[in-house]
């Protein structure tokens, strides 16, 4: 939910709309700035939204805005509605919190699922013995049919298909002439673009043998209590105030920006979506940096996986170290809702409450339809979380590798680099 030029996004895509519907007049088309346009929150491409708020001056006249919105948007891109607010009302500068939702699947936080060769080398005659992988080839690939409901195949190419791209909505008719300001709630899935499938992407199952048969069957591993617990109790380090300079790109830990507030995380309960179970992993924070959500994901995930001790990210909260922390794919993210708790409070007598709770349940069957069938098939075909897995070792993160309680020791003792003249 931004725009980039050159390329088709979902922020362009709604300035059209707006005008076609007759919202936005022909002086003012393609100058956002002019009707006082703004957005709660920016999604990157391949991050969806289903809680998008944005703001501006509007014609709504004749009545039936939102239903012309969407029929000129695409089935992927929807209206809830809109409400009235203050003449001073913007969508950014007036939300206080903003809750996205990561779904993780659960076997992910298998530790022997998905691992690396080397791992499974080292491994060999241990009583902690690993298997080869035979959902993923050596090239770092999905090698589709081996898992899951597909049938076992003795050739099988790949299936790398068309991301989708959009946002959802309510047919919820607009009235009265000019309004000064209008917001408007959205549902979002984001994405878009397409890669041929080639010959080179064919990989060839040979039979499998005895040794891989084990390969094959499913793992016993569960999201029980036991791993419920462990895993919220990882996912609470983030919550409060600390320096996120390492769960972020372009900011250095000096910078104040670097310092955000996390209210609440936690990942107390699973979705199955096409024979997949997910972790629904939802966390509320004032406002979050480029990557921050997945970095903390990525971390807590290798955490999970025995891959890295719990203390390190008290360690990657320090703001004399740096350290170069796993990032999980953007395919499941999401933004769920955004608050103006404060707005709300302020003017409860003379406006609507501005919140989803009119739209629940029109965002839960979006959030069904477009976004986590979007996440589930995106696994099926490119197996996007299971690669990452395969990358997430210690030759592409030897940070992860220290194992230190004492996060008050020398940084040099971590095995981290330390910033200079802050040894």
């Amino acid at each position: 939910m931004q725009k980039n030029p050159g390329a088709k996004t979902i922020e362009g895509d709604l300035e059209e709309a707006l005008f076609h519907a007759g919202a936005v007049p022909e002086q003012d088309r393609g100058c956002p700035k002019r009707f006082d346009w703004a957005r709660s929150a920016r999604t990157d491409k391949g991050v969806s939204a289903v809680g998008q708020v944005v703001s501006g001056r509007f014609y709504v006249d004749p009545p039936g805005l939102v239903q012309r919105l969407n029929s000129i948007l695409p089935p992927q891109i929807r209206i809830f509605g809109y409400k009235r607010v203050t003449a001073s009302f913007n969508a950014k500068k007036f939300c206080d919190r903003r809750r996205y939702v990561y779904l993780i699947p659960v076997f992910a936080l298998d530790p022997s699922c998905h691992r690396d060769r080397e791992s499974v080398l080292a491994s060999l005659g241990s009583e902690n013995e690993l298997v080869k992988c035979l959902e993923c080839s050596e090239r770092g690939r999905k090698v589709e049919g081996i898992m899951g409901k597909r049938n076992f195949d003795s050739k099988i190419g790949l299936d790398v298909g068309k991301l989708e791209s959009g946002i959802s909505s309510n047919n919820q008719d607009a009235g009265t002439t000019e309004e000064k300001i209008k917001d408007f709630s959205l549902g979002a899935n984001n994405g878009g673009f397409d890669i041929e499938k080639t010959e080179e992407d064919e990989v060839l199952v040979q039979d499998v043998n005895q040794e891989e048969v084990k390969a094959i069957k499913k793992s016993d591993f569960r999201y029980g209590e036991e791993e419920r617990e462990r895993f919220n109790r990882v996912l609470q380090y983030y919550q409060g105030t600390h320096n996120f300079h390492n769960f972020t790109t372009r900011t250095k830990a000096e910078d104040p920006a670097a310092r955000r507030y996390i209210i609440s995380f936690d990942a107390k309960t699973t979705v199955n979506v096409e024979g997949i179970e997910f972790v629904k992993c939802e966390v509320i924070g004032q406002s979050f940096m480029l990557h921050q959500i997945r970095k903390m994901i990525g971390l807590a995930v290798a955490i999970m996986r025995n891959i890295a001790p719990e203390s390190l990210i008290e360690t990657a909260f320090r703001q004399d170290v740096d350290i170069n922390v796993p990032m999980a794919p953007e395919v499941g993210l999401y933004l769920d809702e955004c608050f103006f708790s404060s707005y709300n409070q302020k003017w409860k007598d003379s406006h609507e409450e501005l919140s989803m709770q009119t739209y629940a349940e029109e965002a839960e069957d979006f959030k069904m339809q477009y976004i986590y069938s979007h996440i589930a098939s995106t696994e099926h075909k490119e197996g996007v979380v299971a690669l990452w897995l395969h990358s997430l070792n210690y030759r592409n993160y030897p940070d992860l590798r220290f194992i230190n309680n004492n996060v008050n020791n020398d940084v040099e003792s971590l095995g981290i680099e330390a910033k200079d003249g802050e040894k």
